[in-house]
């Protein structure tokens, strides 16, 4: 009897049958991964100890480092203490009225620069000159009475003379004669007192300055006790500056100004361009404890009007005068672990590091005590390559690096070098580069006799 082959159990041998197939090539392919992965890490650890062979023998010498060097001068040098301080005015006078009325005029302009003596305002003066009047009326009336007693007295000391008559009556005429004259004297003060009475019915400057906002307007009446008063005056030239100092500065300053007349100069709004120069004039005499420093006092001519009262300005005071000091660039003065130092140029412009000593700097300059001479040139610019021992490359002055606003990442070159110094770090960057781009991933090339390797390799 014949029997049809069941088709469930042929299913069953087929897909078996291709488990075995598929299980075999992904057992080939992870051989072949491995393999090729074993290759690579052989290559590597085979061409490391040649590039490094290579490397050596391909070294070459340090390159000159540029730089900007500088000479130190030999000059006068002025020692300049810091302080900050406000502007004042020299005087300032508030102008009130001397006497009570009625003010009907106002003779000057908000802001306008009076001198002294102008007339600011006037008060209605007819009640002070009825009063003067009334004083030199009352004079003239003593000096009538005066004048009469006077020719009497005459008479009376003519009959005492000839005994026609009494010795007394004389006397007592030539006493009332005083009398008149002492009377026609306090006529006269009152009369001095009613003018000037008079004149203070005119408000005048009692100094040459700025006049500030007026305080009383034309109609008001006015009183002597009024604090308002009619204006503000303040005197703008010359002008004060007033400025404090360190209490550590008080020996320096006061031996200073034993010598003569110290200089003050002042600052405008960049702090760096002087704007005036006056003398110090005043210096207190306590230290403020809160703190700890000297207030001082120095004038301004201000002839420009550039100072102001109320402004906040920056002051140096000129203490002495260091004479012929050696004087280097500030950038030239590096600091290091030890002090500061600077790179001179030596022969085969070779540099090497001194340690220098700094009696003062600024952003400019800095005066040098020890360790060089005029005849030193040392580096002011180029510092960043640069080390004890370089050969350096001087360039000039217009060759000054410009800043670099988005800086190149730094790199290490194969051979040791950073940033592909010289030619020979150019070719192999660019060497680098073109193996990159052959390769497709990182590691290195492989080798002439290489065979590819992977999965998807073709087997010769």
């Amino acid at each position: 009897m014949l029997f049809k082959p069941d088709m469930k159990d042929n299913a069953k041998a087929g897909t078996a049958k291709k488990s075995r197939g598929r299980g075999f090539v992904m057992t080939l392919i992870t051989l072949a991964i491995l393999g090729g992965l074993g290759y690579l890490g052989w290559t590597v650890m085979h061409q490391q100890p040649q590039q490094a062979g290579n490397g050596r023998n391909q070294q070459r010498p340090d390159l000159p480092v540029p730089v900007l060097a500088a000479t130190p001068k030999v000059q006068d040098v002025p020692v300049y203490l810091d302080g900050v301080g406000a502007i004042r005015a020299l005087n300032t006078v508030t102008v009130r009225s001397q006497v009570d009325g009625k003010l009907i005029a106002v003779k000057f302009t908000e802001g306008q620069d009076v001198k002294k003596g102008d007339v600011l305002g006037e008060i209605d003066p007819a009640l002070y000159q009825a009063t003067y009047d009334q004083a030199v009326a009352k004079k003239a009336q003593d000096e009538a009475q005066l004048a009469n007693q006077r020719i009497d007295l005459t008479r009376y000391e003519q009959l005492a003379a000839s005994n026609a008559g009494s010795k007394q009556q004389a006397d007592t005429q030539r006493a009332a004669v005083a009398q008149t004259e002492a009377l026609v004297k306090a006529d006269q003060a009152s009369i001095d007192n009613a003018a000037a009475t008079l004149s203070y019915t005119k408000i005048v400057a009692p100094l040459s300055g700025r006049a500030g906002l007026r305080q009383v307007d034309q109609g008001n009446i006015i009183h002597a006790a009024d604090t308002t008063g009619l204006v503000v005056i303040t005197q703008l030239q010359p002008i004060a500056v007033w400025f404090s100092l360190p209490q550590q500065q008080i020996m320096r300053v006061n031996a200073a100004a034993a010598k003569g007349v110290l200089a003050v100069d002042v600052f405008g709004n960049d702090g760096v361009t002087v704007i005036d120069t006056g003398k110090l004039t005043g210096i207190d005499n306590q230290v403020d404890q809160t703190t700890g420093t000297l207030k001082l006092k120095a004038e301004f001519p201000n002839a420009n009007y550039q100072l102001w009262p109320g402004q906040f300005v920056n002051v140096r005071l000129k203490v002495e005068t260091l004479s012929q000091a050696l004087v280097v660039p500030t950038s030239a003065v590096q600091r290091g672990p030890i002090g500061t130092f600077s790179y001179v140029i030596g022969e085969g412009d070779i540099v090497s590091a001194k340690p220098v000593t700094v009696t003062q700097q600024n952003e400019h300059d800095a005066v040098i005590a020890s360790g060089l001479t005029a005849n030193d040139k040392v580096v002011t610019t180029g510092f960043a390559n640069l080390s004890d021992g370089s050969k350096v490359i001087i360039g000039r002055d217009e060759q000054t690096p410009s800043a670099d606003l988005a800086p190149r990442k730094r790199t290490r070159a194969p051979d040791g070098q950073k940033d592909g110094q010289g030619k020979d770090g150019e070719h192999r960057a660019k060497r680098s580069s073109s193996e990159g781009d052959q390769k497709g991933q990182t590691g290195p090339a492989p080798g002439p006799g290489a065979q590819p390797s992977g999965p998807g390799a073709k087997q010769p």
